[in-house]
């Protein structure tokens, strides 16, 4: 069964009075691979959703987000102000499997208007945070001779700045290999540098690891440590 009727079928068998269906991720595109699952989301009247489940339907994995038309826009809502929100790309980008009544198309329209308006501006005091934390990785990278933590730091290091990078430019963000792509369309070039770097780094030559990431903090006012303070709540 190709993945489109899977996806239908899978909706049809668990919701059958569902509204409105989508199916995103990398399934319909050519990153497509032999693990890749079908990230669905379903939009009904009302109870049982909102909530999330991993199942297998006929040897497909698949990823079901159900919601309905209130916690769509409460949870789209939510993840905007962190700069990424799955569920906001997945009906952006997605295929609308069916529409009842016009649900789907109004919020796939919604989902698309969103995306090309993109994330909130950064503020000064976030990037304030992402170089301090940074500027602190550096040193402890600097600073080790341990093998592990060299790997977890260096790590760590092509995380952030990836996400600094991305939230400087106002580009949307995203985890895991979607970090990686987001860095793809909106920083050419800068994950292999990371990547490049991050093995020298394990290799025992951190500097390409630093030169990168100073490249990326000179953007945004460079390394902060000294003079860095942030209140605390009581």
């Amino acid at each position: 069964m190709d993945p489109i009727a899977a996806a239908r079928a899978v909706v049809e068998k668990r919701h059958p009075a569902a509204r409105a269906a989508f199916l995103g991720g990398s399934i319909l595109s050519e990153r497509r691979t032999a693990l890749s699952d079908l990230d669905i989301v379903v939009l009904l009247h009302g109870t049982p959703a909102p909530y999330r489940e991993s199942l297998r339907f006929r040897d497909w994995p698949v990823e079901m987000f159900v919601h309905t038309e209130d916690t769509w826009h409460a949870f789209v809502e939510r993840e905007i102000r962190r700069r990424r929100s799955p569920l906001l790309w997945m009906c952006a980008d997605g295929l609308l499997l069916f529409d009842t009544d016009g649900l789907g198309a109004r919020l796939g329209a919604e989902a698309r208007k969103l995306a090309v308006a993109g994330p909130p501006a950064v503020t000064a005091e976030e990037l304030e945070d992402w170089r301090y934390a940074i500027t602190d990785l550096l040193d402890d990278l600097a600073g080790t001779t341990d093998q592990a933590e060299t790997l977890f730091i260096a790590a760590e290091v092509a995380r952030r700045v990836g996400e600094l990078a991305l939230n400087a430019s106002g580009s949307w963000c995203g985890g895991g290999k979607w970090l990686a792509r987001r860095m793809d369309a909106a920083a050419p070039g800068l994950a292999t540098s990371l990547h490049d770097a991050v093995r020298e780094a394990l290799g025992g030559k951190i500097e390409p690891l630093v030169g990168v990431t100073d490249e990326v903090l000179a953007q945004v006012g460079g390394r902060l440590w000294a003079g860095y303070r942030r209140g605390g709540t009581p």
